[in-house]
């Protein structure tokens, strides 16, 4: 397995060269304001006449390589306060625009929309992102991994909207203390993306092959500053909160009230201190559920604000599923108390990221406090890619120091060290990651190694990847995600397209895909391997087809169904087959659908259907109604017999305008026997300043018992001293 790690790693620092942005030549120069701006999506400030214009925009779906049909035009400047953009969008396909609704950080896909990609360190790799739909909803998100954004991250900054018959107008203004850049830096990464569904058209100021996002940093143009962006100087903003709830369960009603915030500091242009004292997350969009069959662990994702500002240093690290840092294990069910976190860029080449947080003890449970420090840095090599060290350690605080059973329950302490190295081409076309995880507690037990690497190619017409993965025994990662221990995975997918040159079909192609999963000593334990075809309609409509081979050695006893019935005996070998399709419609209609189906064979030589649906209906852009729909049943042998339950899934969300949202989320789950709603009142009265009213209600269904409804009243304010 070492040569095969070796080999990897070696193939990929081969490919890896000295990037040289692509898309050099595509220069915009942004000039300082020769009059005052007003936000108001007019554009009519004699200032725009003085400005340089980014137009003639290249199409990158349905097809790249031409230009766009659709007319765009952005113009920039600034002041020694913000920065300013105005965009006006033509419309030669006449109609309306399509959009959702005035949510904020809306679904790319289901509305017209503006995007803007800044990366103000011209490292390919990170940035900021804004943009609005059409209706005026605005877009802001953190970029990392070269072209992946973070949605939950909110800034201060203020943009308008108007429209005509013949266009959109998009007016904003971001302010310097916003983002983060290098002082006296006077050119920064930047590209403009549109998409237009009435036209059925993304396109992008600079040309991006159509198998990548317009997101992509490694296509940026360049944005050239006649003046270096002034300096933010210091930069100090409060963010407290106060919160008053009152709480019923089957004890009784509980009130509370509290207090907290955060502070956000800019030790420098580019590198951040935040600090947080008695957070609340109460506001925080819950967690959608689903129907797991699976053996393992499932994964949430993290959307409290306080972790998400570069999240990608800590959250990144490693893969999906072998994480040494995943910042959801702090907090969980335990309240914090404090935090800090320092993180940024200390230049070109180097990011830090640096956290420590401290959780309360819980008398009930015998749960110590607990102290939780993160190190993350990373250094840029060749051109886009990079190499990271993380250092993760959670430590008992009080810990005890004569109970057998706690110590055995709670160990003292956790650490996890590791090193990776990221390749990211020139071209985007070469993408792998190699890394080495050592883990440390106070036995042998929780001392093990995980070492993983993969290579993967993606062209227009190919697409391919090679993966390994080994996981030790005794690999332990308190505070990661690793739902899965004591195997080695070598996985690998295949895919074609094909491009006809007229028809409704604009692509089509298939993938093969092979997962397999052996123990330490190399013995097979399971695998999964499926053939898809996928079709692309021009319509932006898609349909697939797959069919798929499971075998599965069970480690340790598993009930099937998850429905609490006879469990499986460790050892014991299960094979199927299935079958199935899935077909989305096309995002222009007002009325959108998904289908998801599978058959086949399921353990213990039984069968499992199952069958999803996604509904939606918009009444633009005042109100989205959505519904997900999830049917299973499984037929097996005595004594699970037939078994059949749903999960549904229902949202009304209504946004009277893009600063007052009402959103309510119903989840029936009959596999967990539990009932929930979740209404959610939002004012964002100031930018980034926010009134919460929350109600929520959770109710066990039959055989079970057991009601609980709270309610929250919360109220933050963005201050800048």
């Amino acid at each position: 397995m070492k040569s095969q790690l070796t080999a990897i790693l070696l193939t990929i620092i081969c490919f890896s060269g000295w990037a040289q942005k692509k898309n050099e030549s595509f220069r915009l120069h942004i000039r300082k304001a020769t009059a005052p701006i007003v936000i108001d999506g007019v554009a009519d400030d004699s200032a725009w006449q003085d400005t340089d214009v980014a137009d003639d925009f290249f199409m990158v779906l349905p097809m790249d390589g031409r230009k766009a049909l659709e007319k765009s035009e952005i113009r920039m400047a600034y002041d020694d306060k913000q920065i300013y953009l105005v965009a006006t969008f033509y419309n030669s396909t006449k109609g309306k625009n399509f959009v959702e609704s005035l949510r904020r950080d809306f679904n790319f896909g289901k509305n017209d929309n503006f995007l803007l990609f800044l990366d103000p360190f011209n490292n390919q790799t990170t940035g900021f992102s804004f943009g609005s739909n059409a209706a005026g909803a605005q877009w802001d998100g953190t970029m990392f991994g070269g072209g992946s954004i973070d949605l939950n991250w909110d800034s201060k900054w203020v943009s308008e909207v108007v429209r005509d018959e013949d266009k959109w107008v998009f007016e904003m203004a971001v302010p310097f203390k916003s983002i983060r850049y290098k002082d006296g830096v006077k050119e920064w990464g930047i590209n403009f993306s549109r998409l237009d569904l009435k036209a059925s058209e993304k396109s992008s100021w600079t040309p991006i092959p159509r198998q990548f996002p317009t997101a992509s940093l490694a296509y940026t143009g360049v944005l050239v500053w006649d003046a270096p962006p002034p300096s933010p100087g210091t930069n100090i903003s409060l963010i407290p909160y106060m919160l008053g709830s009152v709480t019923n369960d089957d004890e009784g009603t509980t009130y509370d009230k509290k207090v907290g915030g955060d502070v956000k500091v800019s030790l420098t242009s580019s590198l951040n201190l935040d600090l947080t004292v008695n957070p609340d997350f109460s506001q925080v969009e819950v967690d959608r559920q689903v129907t797991n069959l699976d053996r393992f662990e499932l994964f949430f994702p993290e959307k409290r604000q306080f972790f998400l500002e570069n999240g990608d240093l800590f959250a990144n690290f490693g893969y999906a599923s072998i994480r040494p840092f995943f910042s959801r294990r702090i907090g969980l069910g335990v309240p914090i108390k404090a935090g800090a976190r320092v993180s940024g860029n200390l230049n070109e080449k180097w990011r830090l990221g640096l956290m420590d947080m401290q959780t309360a003890a819980v008398d009930e449970t015998g749960l110590p406090s607990q102290n939780f420090g993160v190190l993350s840095l990373q250094r840029k090599v060749f051109g886009r890619s990079s190499i990271g060290l993380m250092v993760v350690n959670k430590e008992s605080v009080n810990y005890p120091q004569e109970n057998d059973s706690l110590t055995a329950l709670y160990p003292k302490f956790n650490r996890n060290v590791g090193m990776e190295y990221n390749l990211a081409s020139s071209n985007n076309l070469w993408n792998g990651k190699a890394f080495l995880l050592k883990s440390f507690s106070p036995n042998d037990q929780g001392n093990g190694l995980t070492q993983a690497a993969h290579l993967e190619y993606n062209s227009r017409k190919w697409n391919w990847r090679i993966q390994e993965e080994s996981v030790g025994e005794s690999y332990t990662a308190e505070v990661g995600y690793v739902p899965r221990n004591g195997y080695v995975r070598i996985q690998s997918f295949l895919g074609h397209l094909f491009f006809p040159k007229s028809g409704k079909i604009l692509s089509h192609g298939p993938t093969l895909n092979t997962s397999y999963y052996f123990d330490q000593n190399f013995a097979r334990t399971d695998n999964t391997s499926y053939l898809l075809y996928a079709f692309d309609f021009r319509d932006r409509s898609s349909l697939n087809f797959f069919i798929s081979d499971d075998f599965v050695e069970l480690l340790s006893p598993f009930d099937p169904t998850r429905l609490g019935k006879e469990e499986l005996a460790a050892g014991t070998k299960h094979q199927w087959n299935a079958f199935g399709w899935m077909y989305a419609s096309k995002p222009q209609s007002l009325f959108t659908y998904t289908f998801d189906s599978r058959f086949g064979g399921y353990y213990e030589d039984g069968n499992r259907t199952s069958l999803t649906t996604e509904l939606g209906y918009r009444f633009q852009p005042y109100v989205s109604l959505s519904a997900n729909l999830n049917y299973n049943r499984i037929k097996m042998p005595a004594p699970w017999n037939t078994n059949e339950f749903w999960l549904i899934g229902s949202e009304v969300d209504i946004t009277f305008t893009n600063t007052l949202f009402f959103s309510n989320l119903f989840q029936y789950n009959e596999q967990s026997k539990n009932f929930d709603l979740n209404s959610r009142f939002q004012w964002r009265y100031k930018p980034a300043s926010d009134l919460f009213i929350v109600y929520t209600n959770n109710q066990l269904l039959s055989p079970y018992t057991g009601r609980t409804w709270s309610l929250t009243l919360k109220l933050n304010y963005w201050f800048n001293p």
